[in-house]
């Protein structure tokens, strides 16, 4: 386990976390309407229908947050002499891309 200065932090404005944190608030209601869906014994192809509007909610969450991390994180630690970084970003764009 990293020692605790060691673990990277990202500080966000309030207005950034405020943001990020509706539009998860949003996707959150969207699962749960999912959820109350399927007990409702809702017809598939709507049910799927949610659950596509959902990824792509989350897909749009993930961009801003990567295009944040890329003008911030990653353009700062750049400057700072770690290229280690770009690895790091690939490494989480493969994850998002699968």
């Amino acid at each position: 386990m990293p020692c605790e200065h060691c673990i990277k932090k990202t500080e966000r404005s309030e207005d950034e976390k405020k943001k990020l944190i509706n539009r998860l608030s949003r996707i959150e209601g969207q699962i749960r309407g999912i959820r109350q869906m399927v007990e409702n014994d809702a017809y598939c192809v709507d049910i799927l229908t949610q659950s596509a509007a959902a990824k792509s909610a989350f897909t749009a969450f993930n961009r801003e947050l990567l295009r944040r991390h890329v003008e911030g994180c990653v353009t700062r630690d750049i400057k700072a002499g770690d290229e280690g970084v770009v690895d790091e970003l690939m490494e989480i764009i493969g994850k998002l891309m699968k």
